[in-house]
């Protein structure tokens, strides 16, 4: 298949995905894995995997396995086109031809096989001593399993990720308290059941580790989660508007309109627990109103 022919398929199977029904789009991966798997420089020129491997987590369990299917031979094309390469050079330095085994395939491209639900860097024998910093070693291992669970990505594929994070965390943080906290919270929104988007997202490559690190709370939920929140906002707000007898007055708020300094308030928690509580304020000499966190 040549680059021509290739970028026309993926032009049409982009098209498909956008705005025709699962059939289509199934057709033609079918098409795709059926040719001739293209070389590394065709899927280069072609973005043609990166196309092909955004489908793996399709909707559609039909497209995501074809996708994923697709994937798996273009790998193990290229890699067998690597070793090959590797071996024709060795052989051209080496004085006297000999034979030799076949290398083993990539792990990086050899799929995950065991239970996606149980991932852990013990259970899957990695080897997280990456840095020579053992406080760092040990967030690897923490961002691989945040990133591994339900992932049927490759073992070293995962940790390339993971040590991508780390790396990316600890320019930002170096070697603090927020850095510590910022890799736990980071794992504790990867495994959240109601946002499996976030990790895909991160293996991917949707999301670059230097993005990755520094996002809120609220960009790492999910859209469940954020209207959750948005519900819970607006139902405490209804509660907080208590009439003005159970208010309190201060005389250290000052009134942005007036000027004065005599000011009833209530507080009342109208995000998420770990979020600040939310003040409303009233100036009982002219009624302006406004609030802040």
């Amino acid at each position: 298949m040549d680059d021509q022919t290739l970028t026309k398929r993926i032009k049409s199977l982009n098209k498909a995905v956008a705005s025709d029904p699962p059939s289509v789009v199934i057709g033609l991966l079918e098409e795709l894995k059926n040719a001739k798997a293209p070389t590394e420089e065709q899927l280069r020129s072609t973005k043609a995997g990166v196309s092909v491997g955004k489908l793996r987590h399709n909707a559609n369990k039909d497209i995501g396995r074809l996708a994923s299917e697709i994937v798996s031979k273009w790998r193990k094309n290229v890699d067998a086109a690597k070793e090959a390469k590797k071996r024709k050079l060795e052989q051209s330095k080496s004085p006297t031809p000999k034979d030799s085994p076949a290398p083993p395939s990539s792990s990086y491209s050899t799929p995950y096989e065991g239970d996606p639900e149980k991932r852990h860097f013990k259970i899957d024998n990695v080897d997280i001593s990456r840095t020579g910093n053992k406080a760092r070693d040990g967030s690897i291992g923490v961002l691989y399993n945040g990133l591994a669970y339900r992932a049927t990505e490759s073992i070293e594929e995962v940790v390339q990720h993971a040590m991508a994070v780390e790396a990316a965390a600890f320019a930002v943080y170096k070697d603090t308290a927020e850095y510590r906290n910022k890799i736990r919270g980071l794992m504790t929104s990867l495994k959240r059941k109601d946002n499996p988007e976030l990790a895909r997202s991160v293996l991917r490559g949707d999301i670059p580790p230097e993005k990755f690190v520094v996002m809120t709370d609220e960009e790492l939920a999910s859209d469940a989660q954020r209207e959750r929140d948005r519900a819970l906002e607006r139902e405490n707000m209804l509660k907080a508007q208590v009439p003005m007898a159970q208010k309190s007055i201060s005389v250290d708020l000052q009134c942005g309109k007036c000027r004065e300094k005599k000011v009833s308030y209530s507080q009342a928690q109208t995000r998420s627990a770990d979020e600040p509580m939310t003040t409303f304020c009233e100036c009982t000499v002219c009624g302006h109103r406004w609030k802040f966190s």
